[in-house]
C-alpha cells in the first residue's frame, strides 16, 4: 500500500509512525520505491532513515529521529536563538544539543536557559555537561530500565565513538515495548509478532502451521507415554478418567511459572545469579499446590473407584494423589528452565515456550500416572 502512494504522501504517512515501523515498512519496500520515497523526504530525513536501518532489530538506534538544533560550543545564546527560530518552523524541538567539531556530544541545552542566559554567553558555558545519552546499539528492552527514573520526553543516542547520531523519544521507546509485551503471549504458543486481526488468511496461515506441526510431533511424545503402559489402561479403564485433570492442572501449572519469568526476565526483575533461586521457587509453588489439588483427586479417585467396586481403590487414589504432586512440581520447574534456558541459548524466550513447557507437563503426568498405577496396583 506504502509503495503506491505518491512519494510525497508516504513521506507524510510515514512521518506519522513510530521510526521503528517506518524501518520496518522501508525494509519491505522494492529498491526503486524506497529510492524514490528517500529522494521525496528531506536529506535529514533520507539520512536518518539510511542510519537507523545499520542497527539491529530491537536497537535503539532504529527509533532515532535527525536532531535538528544542534549547535558548536563557540557559537553565543544569541546566535543558537536567531537559528532555532528557523528550525521551529520545520521541526518540534525539545532541546539543544551542542557538539565538538567530530561531532561529538558536548552537552545539552534546555530552553530555560537559553531563554535566561545572556545573548552573548557561549553555548559553551550555559549548557548542561555530562547529559545522559543512550548508546545507539542498546537493546530496548535495557534502554527501558534505563528511563524508569529520568522520565525525559526526548534522549540524545550516541555511536560508540560518543557522536550525535539522532534523538529517540521517550514515547517511542514506550511504545516499543508496549508492542513486544503484547506480543509475548502469541510467541509463546507460536503466533508471529507481526500478525494482526487484519493479517491475510494465507499469510496468518504460513504464520501459525509451522508452529502446529511441532506441536503435533511433541503431542505424539505424550501419546507414546500412554501407549507404553497399553496394558495398564486396558487393565483400569477408569484411569482414563483422570489423565486429561492430570495434564490440565499440571499444565496449569507449568503456564503459571512461564509467565511469571517471562514477565520478570521483560521487567528485569530476574538479576544474574537468580534463576536458581527462581527455579527452586516454583518446584516448591508447583509441588504445594499440587499436594493440594491432588489431594482432592485422589479422593475423588478413591470413591469413583470404590463405587465400580473396584479391589484397588486406595492404591489408584495414592497413585492419582502422587502423580499429581509429583507432575506439578515437575511443571513448575519446567516453566521457569525453559524460558530461562533459551535465553541462555540467545533465542527469545517466550518462542514457543508454552509448546515444550505443555508437551513436558503431559509427558510427566500421564506417565507418572500411568507408572505409579502399574507399580503400586499388582
Amino acid at each position: 500500500m506504502l509503495a503506491a502512494e505518491e512519494p510525497a504522501r508516504a513521506v507524510e504517512v510515514l512521518a506519522e509512525l513510530n521510526p521503528g515501523l517506518t524501518q520496518d515498512l522501508l525494509a519491505e519496500l522494492a529498491p526503486e520505491a524506497l529510492a524514490a520515497i528517500s529522494k521525496a523526504a528531506s536529506p535529514e530525513v533520507a539520512k536518518q532513515w539510511l542510519r537507523n536501518a545499520r542497527y539491529a532489530q530491537g536497537a535503539i538506534g532504529r527509533l532515532m529521529e535527525p536532531a535538528h538544533a544542534v549547535f558548536a560550543p563557540e557559537i553565543t545564546v544569541g546566535q543558537a536563538i536567531e537559528q532555532l527560530r528557523a528550525v521551529v518552523r520545520t521541526a518540534f524541538v525539545t532541546y539543544g544539543y551542542v557538539t565538538d567539531g567530530e561531532g561529538k556530544l558536548l552537552g545539552l541545552l534546555t530552553m530555560r536557559d537559553l531563554l535566561f542566559s545572556d545573548h552573548g554567553a557561549r553555548l559553551g558555558d550555559v549548557m548542561l555537561r555530562g547529559a545522559f545519552a543512550f548508546r545507539a546499539d542498546t537493546p530496548i528492552s535495557d534502554a527501558m530500565k534505563l528511563t524508569l527514573n529520568r522520565h525525559y520526553p526526548v534522549y540524545p543516542v550516541c555511536d560508540e565513538a560518543g557522536r550525535l547520531v539522532g534523538l529517540v523519544r521517550g514515547a517511542a521507546i514506550f511504545e516499543e515495548q508496549a508492542f513486544e509485551i503484547t506480543a509475548q503471549p502469541g510467541s509463546m504458543v507460536g503466533v508471529e509478532k507481526e500478525e494482526r486481526v487484519t493479517t491475510p488468511l494465507s499469510r496468518a496461515f504460513k504464520f501459525r502451521h509451522p508452529w502446529l506441526q511441532l506441536n503435533l510431533v511433541t503431542a505424539f511424545a505424550a501419546g507414546g507415554v500412554v501407549a507404553l503402559f497399553q496394558g495398564t489402561v486396558d487393565k483400569l479403564v477408569i484411569l482414563a478418567t483422570f489423565l486429561p485433570v492430570l495434564a490440565g492442572q499440571s499444565g496449569n501449572t507449568g503456564c503459571q511459572a512461564l509467565a511469571v519469568t517471562v514477565r520478570g526476565m521483560t521487567l528485569g526483575d530476574i538479576r544474574a545469579g537468580a534463576g536458581k533461586k527462581l527455579v527452586a521457587k516454583e518446584f516448591l509453588l508447583g509441588l504445594s499446590n499440587g499436594a493440594v489439588t491432588g489431594l482432592i483427586c485422589g479422593v475423588a479417585m478413591f470413591f469413583l473407584a470404590r463405587s465400580q467396586e473396584s479391589p484397588h481403590a486406595l492404591m489408584l487414589g495414592l497413585a492419582v494423589f502422587l502423580a499429581m504432586t509429583a507432575s506439578c512440581a515437575i511443571s513448575g520447574i519446567s516453566g521457569a528452565l525453559v524460558p530461562l534456558g533459551l535465553k541462555r541459548l540467545g533465542a527469545d524466550p517466550a518462542t514457543a515456550s508454552s509448546i515444550i513447557v505443555t508437551t513436558a507437563t503431559d509427558v510427566a503426568s500421564m506417565g507418572l500416572l500411568l507408572g505409579l498405577a502399574t507399580l503400586l496396583v499388582r
